[in-house]
């Protein structure tokens, strides 16, 4: 059921649900139903011009796809928040307990820490999502990647700027940065004026290393994502209550008869 048509009380959004619990120990990006409506309900809202950005199910052939004289546009969930449980920051992450490694990954995988992108390849290259996750001044930082598309929408080189320039036409349709920033509701990424992104780590122009290298830096890697994903999952309760509102029938009028 399309969460545009939840019954009136239905809680549209829960920022505590996991989106690995019903993705069948597969990839909640690509299984997740939960996660998809989400996407699809939270995203399909109006752009900066006022015109709505409305995104429909387009699977199997594409996550999300949005048309429109605007244009087209195909778009895939991404999970913003690296653990980096994998291989590139494991030694790290061994040394931590288990329970906080665990707390981290399960609040990365609620909808404060999803975002989607451009999902259809350009000329066959790298698409946003694949690039983020390759570049190792980058290496799936998701504060790193939001500098990236900050310096792509004032013109200004960075480690992903040929990439986010294939898809200068999704960027276009949120009309400047800020527009980006409040559309997905990434405002505590960045300064009180938006005009800077306020890195999880010491930053220094992409010179600095990625990924944490020592106990101490992940601890404050992880609490600063962490501190980032409760405050965008309250925004977005505050948006899916507003949506919910707008659910409400009428005062007066009732489906009743006789």
């Amino acid at each position: 059921m399309s969460p545009r048509r939840g019954r009136t009380g239905d809680v549209l959004i829960d920022t505590t649900f996991d989106f690995r619990s019903d993705s069948g120990g597969r990839d909640p990006d690509r299984f997740s139903p939960t996660l998809h409506r989400y996407h699809e309900l939270l995203w399909s809202r109006p752009l900066p011009t006022g015109r709505r950005f409305e995104l429909t199910d387009a699977r199997p052939a594409s996550y999300l796809v949005h048309r429109s004289d605007l244009g087209e546009f195909h778009l895939s969930s991404d999970a913003i928040i690296a653990t980096y449980r994998n291989a590139r920051g494991r030694a790290v992450v061994e040394q931590l307990p288990e329970s906080e490694v665990e707390a981290f990954a399960a609040l990365g995988c609620t909808m404060g820490g999803m975002i989607v992108f451009p999902s259809n390849r350009v000329g066959g290259m790298m698409t946003i999502n694949g690039h983020r996750g390759f570049h190792r001044a980058v290496a799936d930082r998701f504060d790193l990647t939001l500098e990236c598309i900050r310096r792509h929408y004032l013109g200004e080189p960075s480690p992903l700027a040929e990439t986010l320039l294939r898809y200068r036409g999704f960027f276009a349709l949120f009309g400047d940065f800020a527009g980006y920033v409040d559309h997905f509701l990434l405002q505590d990424l960045v300064s009180e004026h938006g005009t800077a992104v306020k890195p999880f780590l010491a930053f220094d122009d992409f010179t600095t290393q990625a990924v944490p290298r020592d106990v101490a830096t992940y601890v404050e890697f992880r609490d600063r994502s962490m501190e980032f994903i409760r405050a965008r999952n309250r925004r977005i309760d505050a948006l899916a209550a507003s949506l919910q509102e707008a659910l409400r029938p009428e005062p007066g009028l009732s489906c009743r008869h006789g």
